[in-house]
C-alpha cells in the first residue's frame, strides 16, 4: 500500500487514482479515505488525478500519540503534496476535512492551490462561545468525548443515525451506509479519535478563511445535525474573498443518495470552470 513517512515517522496511506490535473479529498471524523471511494472514481473517470489519505490516527495511517491536531493534520497534507510534488491543485474536504484543507491552503499552499471545495465543513468555529454565540455548546463535545471512552463501538453505531439523517421521518439509508460508518470509526486509534474531537470542533479557522485568494465553493446541507449550517457555512462565506455559498435543502452532514448525487455534480462543474 502507498505510504508517505512524516518528519516524526508516522506512517500516511494514500489512494492515488487517475492521470490529470491534481485534487486532493480530505475526510471527516471519524472516517477514512474510504468516505470518497466513490468520488475518487468518478474524479479519475473524469480525466483528474484523485488522491485521498488516511488522516494520522485514522484508517491505514499510523497512531501516533502526539500530533493529532489541526496544524499537524495541515503539515501532514503539504509533506503529502510535497512528496507527490503536486501543483495546481484543486482540493476537497468534507467536514473536519473542510478545516484540514482551508488550513492547509491558507498557511502551506500559496501557489500551489487553485480551487477549494468544503462539504459540511467545520470552519469558522464549531464550539459556542460569546464571540460565537450561534456554535454548539461544549457540553455536546464533552459528551462525544465520553461516548468515544465508554463504549466508541455502540457509539459509532448510534452516531451514523444523525449523521446520515436516518432519523428522521422519511429517510432512506441503508444498513450498509450505517455499518460502513461504523468500520471506519472502528479503525480509528481511541487517542486520534478522541484528540480530534478537540481539533474539529475548537480549532478557531477565521484567519484562515480570510487569508484565502482562490475560489472556493462552500457545500452544506441545511438539515446538518452534526455542523450546524449557522455556524459553520453561512459564517464562512462571508469571510472568504471569492466565495460561493451553495445550500442543499434537507441534506444531511453525511455525503449519500440524492444529496451525494448533487453534490458530485456540483464538484465536477466547479473544477470545470
Amino acid at each position: 500500500m502507498p505510504h508517505i513517512t512524516t518528519a516524526d515517522g508516522t506512517q500516511i496511506y494514500y489512494t492515488d487514482l487517475g492521470e490529470g490535473a491534481p485534487v486532493i479529498l480530505s475526510h471527516g471524523w471519524p472516517l477514512s479515505s474510504d468516505a470518497w471511494q466513490v468520488e475518487l472514481k468518478l474524479l479519475a473517470d473524469a480525466g483528474y488525478r484523485a488522491i485521498a489519505h488516511d488522516r494520522r490516527g485514522h484508517g491505514r495511517s499510523s497512531q501516533p500519540w502526539n500530533g493529532n491536531d489541526m496544524d499537524t493534520y495541515a503539515a501532514v497534507l503539504a509533506a503529502l503534496v510535497d512528496a507527490l510534488d503536486l501543483k495546481d491543485l484543486s482540493l476537497i474536504g468534507h467536514s473536519t476535512g473542510g478545516g484540514e484543507v482551508v488550513r492547509f491552503a491558507a498557511q502551506h499552499g500559496m501557489g500551489r492551490v487553485k480551487k477549494i471545495i468544503t462539504a459540511g465543513a467545520v470552519p469558522p468555529l464549531m464550539v459556542k462561545s460569546a464571540a460565537n454565540p450561534e456554535g454548539t455548546p461544549i457540553e455536546a463535545f464533552d459528551g462525544i468525548r465520553a461516548g468515544v471512552l465508554k463504549d466508541r463501538s455502540q457509539f459509532y453505531l448510534d452516531l451514523a443515525e444523525s449523521f446520515f439523517g436516518a432519523n428522521r421521518p422519511g429517510a432512506e439509508v441503508s444498513a450498509g451506509a450505517k455499518y460502513d460508518f461504523w468500520r471506519q470509526g472502528m479503525l480509528v486509534g481511541l487517542k486520534g479519535a478522541y484528540d480530534c474531537i478537540k481539533a474539529f470542533s475548537e480549532t478557531d479557522f477565521t484567519e484562515d478563511l480570510r487569508a484565502l485568494d482562490v475560489p472556493i465553493f462552500i457545500a452544506h446541507g441545511d438539515d446538518d445535525q452534526i455542523v450546524p449550517i449557522a455556524a459553520a457555512a453561512e459564517k464562512s462565506i462571508r469571510l472568504v474573498s471569492k466565495g460561493t455559498l451553495k445550500v442543499y435543502p434537507g441534506a444531511p452532514h453525511g455525503i449519500y443518495g440524492d444529496y451525494q448525487e448533487k453534490l458530485d455534480q456540483d464538484i465536477l462543474e466547479f473544477l470545470a470552470e
